[in-house]
């Protein structure tokens, strides 16, 4: 797949202008957003994901597309995994509801930032090393099982959530205004100027976003080794996350199986990575530095269908669960 300069400046520039606009539309009036107004943005981003599709399915082809595609998707889930944890800081720092949109937009700018830097690192890497795509597999095959042992568990309230050590660090430094001024980070309290608990929690999301960034990065590498897709896959699943945060809300809470699902995709890109790597192996003490000829190359259809099928499952699964545990509330009362 080649891809030209121009047309990495115009995708970045596309995906720069859409950002602006979100910012400044935010920046102007921090507020709720209302339902229909989430659905509206929703629709369009999801809207200019599958039309990025088709344009690379009409000029590099089918796989290609469904490279795309299937990185989007598990981007896409990773990301509502992000949302839980989003959710758990808002809570934790008390954020008013008109001050949400704004702590988003921000984590959502740091989350790109972080992921350009990790995928520029991940491509050179793979192009200089490719046994890297055993560690890559290994490392994806053991997030998955730590994120699948975690399974439906106990809801975690905000009271359990434990900041990052870098935000702990932040408050034992400096000081901290009791209540929010706004959006603004500081404020000049009796006379002496000090952070507010936006910092904090501006703080905190963005330690998350790097934390997440290890597990997605190495994921959507699994699907499409193009920088190109790897890209515009973490942009797309990464507009309308905002939007997505507010309209699904206590939502989230539903997909109780999120956990065991996202633990099958990781398990089943970290096995792929690993066929791969035997696939194209080069290591000396390895059967030789000779391919193993036994390691299948799954294409990027199956990778496509195991996501959705994945996916699909473990929503139904949720929501029906949720409406039986209901039901059978609405039973004892």
């Amino acid at each position: 797949m080649d891809v030209s300069p121009l047309v990495w400046c115009v995708s970045l520039g596309l995906a720069a202008a859409v950002l602006i606009v979100d910012v400044a539309v935010v920046g102007r009036r921090p507020h709720i957003p209302s339902t229909a107004e989430c659905l509206r943005y929703l629709g369009v981003y999801i809207g200019l994901a599958v039309a990025f599709a088709v344009l690379v399915w009409a000029v590099w082809g089918a796989d290609p597309a469904g490279e795309f595609v299937a990185g989007w998707l598990t981007e896409y889930s990773l990301s509502v995994d992000n949302l839980f944890v989003f959710l758990l800081i808002m809570s934790r720092f008390a954020v008013p509801r008109q001050y949400q949109q704004t702590a988003l937009l921000i984590g959502i700018i740091l989350a790109l930032v972080f992921r350009g830097v990790f995928i520029a690192a991940g491509a050179a890497v793979i192009a200089s090393f490719s046994w890297v795509f055993y560690l890559f597999g290994a490392f994806l095959v053991w997030t998955a099982v730590k994120v699948a042992r975690e399974g439906v568990g106990e809801e975690e309230s905000a009271e359990d959530y434990r900041p990052p050590a870098l935000v702990r660090a932040v408050q034992r430094v400096l000081p901290t205004t009791d209540g929010y001024h706004g959006v603004h980070l500081t404020a000049r309290v009796h006379g002496r100027r000090a952070v507010t608990p936006m910092l904090l929690v501006l703080v905190a999301i963005g330690a998350t976003d790097l934390l997440f960034a290890f597990d997605s990065i190495p994921a959507v590498f699994g699907l499409t080794q193009e920088p190109y897709l790897v890209l515009m896959a973490n942009v797309f699943a990464l507009m309308g996350l905002r939007q997505l945060y507010f309209l699904l809300g206590g939502l989230l809470t539903r997909l109780r199986y999120l956990n065991i699902g996202l633990g099958v995709l990781l398990g089943f890109i970290g096995v792929k990575l690993v066929l791969q790597a035997l696939h194209e192996n080069s290591l000396p003490f390895l059967n030789g530095g000779e391919p193993v000829a036994w390691a299948p190359e799954l294409p990027s259809w199956v990778s496509l269908a195991v996501i959705v099928v994945t996916l699909g499952v473990t929503a139904v699964t949720s929501i029906a669960a949720a409406r039986r545990d209901e039901r059978r509330a609405d039973v004892s009362a």
